[in-house]
C-alpha cells in the first residue's frame, strides 16, 4: 500500500495548532511562540513534511553541527565557516551532538527550526545517520566537513582518512616497528576513526605484520585519562598511532603515568594536526588537516548550492606529514614493570 505524503494539515494536527501557524513557523511571518514552533518542526520531521521555505524566506544564518566544541579540530573548521559567513553578510548557529547519533538528531531539529540558508555538519557516521533523510526531506543545501562517504545530494569536504593513516603507519614501520598499537575513539561514534584503523591495517598487512585490535575509548578531554594497562601488558607495543591529536596528548600523559618516556620507550603519533600538538614537548608527530580551509570550503559550496550556482561535490582536502619529536627507530619494548606490578600500580586518578 503507498503511503499518502503528509500534508499541512497533518502537521498541524499533530503538532496542535492551525494550518495558519504551521505557515508561519515555514516562512518566518508573524509571530509564534518558541513552544509552538517547536511542536510544529518536531512534527514536520516525524511525518516527513517538507517544512523548510523558499530561500527567499530563510534567514541568513548557517547552522552548523559538530560533536564537540572541546576539541580544537572543530574549532579550526567553525573558523573557516564562520569566514565565509561574514564574507557573505551572514551569521552562524552551532549546535554540538557530543559525539551521540540521537543528539544529533535533536541538534538538527533545533538547526531547521531557525530557517538558515544551509547546513554544516560532522555526523557521527553517514552510513548510519538519520540525519541525511531528514534535511533532504526539508530541502535545505547542506554539506558535511571531515565526513567520508556522503550520500549523493549532499557537498563534503574531507581528508583520505584512510590513505593518511597508512602513510603514518608506514613511516613508523620504516623505522622498525612491528608492534604497533592503534588507539582510536568509539568506531560507534566517529566514521574518521574506523577510516584511520583501516588504513593502520592496511599498511600491518602490506608489512607481514598483524594488525592489532583498536583500543576503542571514549572521546574525551586532553583532562581525562586513557587506561593502557591491559594494551601495555598484552601487546607490549613499541609505538602507539592514535587517531586525533587531543587523544594523543592524553595517550602521552598516560604513558608517563606508567614511567614509559615518549620516544625513547614509545612511539606517539597524532591526527589533525591542531596548535597545541606543535606546542608541547616533545612536539607531536601528526598528519595535518587543513581544517580552516575545509570549513571555508564547506560553506562555500553550501552557499553555493543554495544560489544555485553549482550541484553538491564531495571534495578531497590535501593532508600533509609533519614529523615531530614523538617518534624513533623502534627499539626492545622496555619491561619496566613486571606484568603483575603493572596490573596492580594505580595511575594518578583523573577526575571528570
Amino acid at each position: 500500500m503507498v503511503r499518502t505524503p503528509a500534508n499541512i494539515r497533518d502537521v498541524a494536527a499533530r503538532a496542535g495548532c492551525s494550518i495558519a501557524t504551521v505557515s508561519r513557523v515555514a516562512t518566518g511571518n508573524g509571530p509564534v511562540s518558541v513552544s509552538m514552533q517547536k511542536k510544529v518542526v518536531d512534527a514536520a520531521l516525524t511525518l516527513g513534511f517538507p517544512l523548510a521555505p523558499p530561500s527567499a524566506a530563510r534567514r541568513p544564518v548557517l547552522g552548523v553541527l559538530l560533536p564537540s566544541l572541546t576539541n580544537p579540530v572543530f574549532a579550526g573548521a567553525l573558523a573557516g565557516i564562520e569566514h565565509c559567513a561574514r564574507a557573505n553578510d551572514l551569521s552562524i548557529i552551532i549546535g554540538q551532538s557530543n559525539y551521540r547519533a540521537d543528539e544529533e538528531m535533536a541538534v538538527i531539529a533545533a538547526l531547521i527550526a531557525e530557517r538558515p540558508m544551509g547546513l554544516i555538519m560532522t555526523v557521527c557516521d553517514p552510513a548510519t545517520s538519520d540525519v541525511f533523510a531528514t534535511v533532504t526531506r526539508q530541502g535545505i543545501p547542506a554539506a558535511t566537513v571531515y565526513n567520508e562517504g556522503v550520500p549523493d545530494g549532499f557537498g563534503s569536504v574531507s581528508v583520505d582518512n584512510r590513505a593518511a593513516m597508512r602513510e603514518l603507519t608506514e613511516k613508523l614501520l620504516n623505522l622498525g616497528h612491528r608492534s604497533i598499537l592503534f588507539v582510536g575513539g568509539r568506531f560507534a561514534s566517529s566514521d574518521r576513526a574506523i577510516n584511520r584503523y583501516r588504513g593502520y591495517c592496511d599498511a600491518m598487512k602490506a608489512a607481514g605484520c598483524q594488525p592489532f585490535a583498536a583500543l576503542e575509548v571514549d572521546f574525551i578531554d586532553a583532562t581525562e585519562d586513557v587506561d593502557l594497562t591491559a594494551a601495555l601488558d598484552k601487546r607490549h607495543p613499541t609505538a602507539i598511532v592514535v587517531s586525533n591529536d587531543l587523544l594523543a596528548l592524553t595517550v602521552i600523559a598516560s604513558l608517563r603515568r606508567w614511567g614509559l618516556r615518549v620516544p625513547q620507550d614509545v612511539s606517539v603519533t597524532g591526527f589533525d594536526g591542531i596548535d597545541l600538538a606543535r606546542h608541547i614537548s616533545p612536539r607531536l608527530t601528526t598528519i595535518v588537516q587543513p581544517s580552516r580551509t575545509m570549513g571555508v570550503l564547506a560553506a562555500s559550496m553550501v552557499l553555493d548550492i543554495a544560489a544555485g550556482r553549482r550541484h553538491p561535490a564531495h571534495i578531497r582536502a590535501d593532508f600533509t606529514f609533519a614529523r615531530g619529536e614523538t617518534i624513533e627507530e623502534a627499539k626492545p619494548h622496555p619491561r619496566t614493570q613486571s606484568s603483575s606490578s603493572l596490573t596492580n600500580q594505580e595511575p594518578h586518578s583523573h577526575e571528570n
